[in-house]
């Protein structure tokens, strides 16, 4: 059984970097990340790598709050990378709505997001203080550094592991930044600090500098599901090369199937991942235990406390006549609510994707008001309560961890890739998507036949395997889906009816104050 050992790092990690900040996120942090104050005890390397993935966890330096990392957004725990996130790959999309006012939200229901919203504003700062902590720790572990403060062998051959750790983390953060934003710059632990604002590079550059990093550190990483629950591995480096490559058309024009299907294929052949028998233990209070998962980002709701992540998709996920205790949870947030259009693509009875998560009871399945928690159905998919119904650790601070990648996805991977034009064969990617359709329907009545393994039918089927995992504006846009009005869902351009995005919105804005900072960078087209 795995263990959560990453968190005891993460709580290692908040005192260490104790006065960490910043606000002009494109250069570097003003922190107090320096040689003389952090690293006399040679323990700190691995606290430091720490903070790097407390940042994809935590919003700042006194879990749930207080001394928050960024500055760009009004309520710190809005700030939680994760939060953001899922919020800018699902709100706008026929996935969820969500039912608050909060400045700039509803906009991102709707599709009509400004410069000045503080969603993409907030992710682009999330972004680049990971990028700049993790060109930080770069810099901090040099063999000259190193050997001006005598580090043992033993250290510095675990260093060389936390630094091809750090640049997964850097590659991580930069494929979500291409992903959401486009042309972004481009900085890496040469770029020194307080220098002239960088240039913008091309979506294609920093494509290629994702890829050329992550087949880099491969080899100095552990073998796939053999590393530290929650660190990267050479299973979760093959599975953001996998996303990477799907999407290459999407971020440089051309295509690169077979290196997705490639990757995939590493990710299955490698034996360490097995589907989980029960669809919902992949996201209960001890899925850390689940065969499936290949990362995630750790949340434990006595050491690691958000109000982003998995505590913020489970409580904003019941409200209504829901009961919050029997999900582990103290209140519910009345907010989320899945939209009508995925509800749709599932049979109304007998697949447990939806028998088992979709709560129904005094909700209507449309959404005519935004704001009326009873319009559409509820999906607390995330909970409290481990696979025995036993309550979390904190009812307030979920247990649940986040999954990043799992190995459904590289089913559905393999299968799109194949599709097209990648390589594998049919009959392979159809036994892959019927495994997850059996563990779905618990038998073999949803299986399908080579002849119905179509585009279409593989799209639909990763909005039933994977929805509300962050992956479904990204989807959409590599479907050709997501702007324009082939496809329209509720509330999809700002009205209930829906209607047509312009394709501009395929892409974020740089933030308006990013741009007044850094006179170098040029706004995306249409905002």
């Amino acid at each position: 059984m795995r263990t959560k050992t990453l968190k005891t790092l993460l709580v290692a990690a908040a005192v260490l970097f104790g006065a960490t900040g910043c606000t002009d996120l494109v250069v570097e942090p003003e922190s107090t990340v320096t040689g003389a104050n952090i690293f006399k005890d040679e323990s700190s390397y691995e606290q430091f790598l720490a903070k790097l993935y407390a940042g994809l966890a935590l919003t700042g330096q006194s879990g749930p709050n207080g001394s928050g990392d960024i500055q760009r957004i009004n309520d710190e725990g809005f700030s939680n990378y994760l939060r953001l996130l899922w919020v800018l790959n699902t709100l706008p999309t026929d996935e969820a709505v969500i039912g608050w006012g909060d400045p700039g939200l509803p906009e991102m229901s709707y599709g009509t997001w400004g410069a000045d919203n503080q969603w993409p504003g907030g992710m682009y700062s999330r972004i680049y203080f990971q990028v700049a902590m993790a060109n930080e720790f770069l810099r901090e572990t040099t063999d000259e550094k190193l050997d001006a403060r005598n580090v043992s062998a033993a250290t510095r051959a675990d260093i060389q592991t936390y630094r091809a750790e750090a640049r997964f983390l850097r590659a991580l953060s930069y494929w979500h930044g291409i992903d959401l934003f486009g042309g972004i710059p481009l900085v890496d632990e040469s770029f020194p600090i307080g220098a002239t604002p960088p240039e913008g590079a091309t979506r294609s550059e920093v494509y290629q500098f994702i890829v050329d990093e992550l087949n880099a550190i491969r080899s100095t990483l552990p073998a796939p599901g053999s590393g530290e629950y929650g660190r990267a591995d050479q299973g979760a480096v093959a599975m953001l090369l996998a996303k990477v490559y799907l999407n290459a058309e999407v971020y440089t024009g051309t295509g690169a199937y077979t290196q997705a299907l490639q990757e995939v294929q590493t990710v299955i052949s490698a034996g360490a991942y097995s589907l989980d028998d029960e669809f919902l233990e992949v996201f209960l209070a001890d899925n850390h235990t689940s065969p499936e998962l290949i990362f995630t980002v750790p949340q434990d709701g006595l050491n690691t406390r958000t109000w982003g992540g998995t505590t913020f998709l489970a409580h904003a996920a019941v409200g209504g006549n829901m009961n919050a205790s029997a999900y582990g949870l103290d209140f519910a947030w009345w907010g989320l609510r899945i939209q009508p259009e995925i509800v749709g693509l599932f049979p109304a009875d007998g697949d447990a994707r939806r028998d088992d998560v979709f709560f129904t009871d005094g909700q209507s399945m449309e959404i005519d008001e935004l704001f009326n928690f009873f319009d559409g159905y509820a999906a607390p998919k995330y909970r409290n309560v481990d696979s025995n119904g036993n309550p979390g650790s904190n009812q307030t601070h979920v247990d649940a961890d986040y999954v990043v990648f799992r190995l459904a996805d590289a089913y559905l991977m393999y299968a799109e890739a194949h599709l097209r034009g990648g390589g594998g064969d049919a009959g392979t990617a159809v036994g892959y998507i019927n495994q997850l359709r059996e563990r779905a329907y618990g038998d073999a009545s949803g299986n399908i036949t080579a002849g119905e393994l179509t585009l279409d039918f593989i799209l639909d089927e990763r909005a039933r395997e994977l929805y509300w995992e962050g992956h479904r504006r990204t989807d959409l846009v590599r479907f050709g889906l997501f702007s324009g009005g082939a496809y329209i869902w509720t509330y999809k351009g700002g009205n209930a009816a829906g209607g047509a995005l312009p394709d501009y919105r395929d892409l974020y804005p740089i933030p308006a104050s990013e741009l007044l900072a850094n006179p170098n960078l040029t706004q995306n087209p249409g905002y």
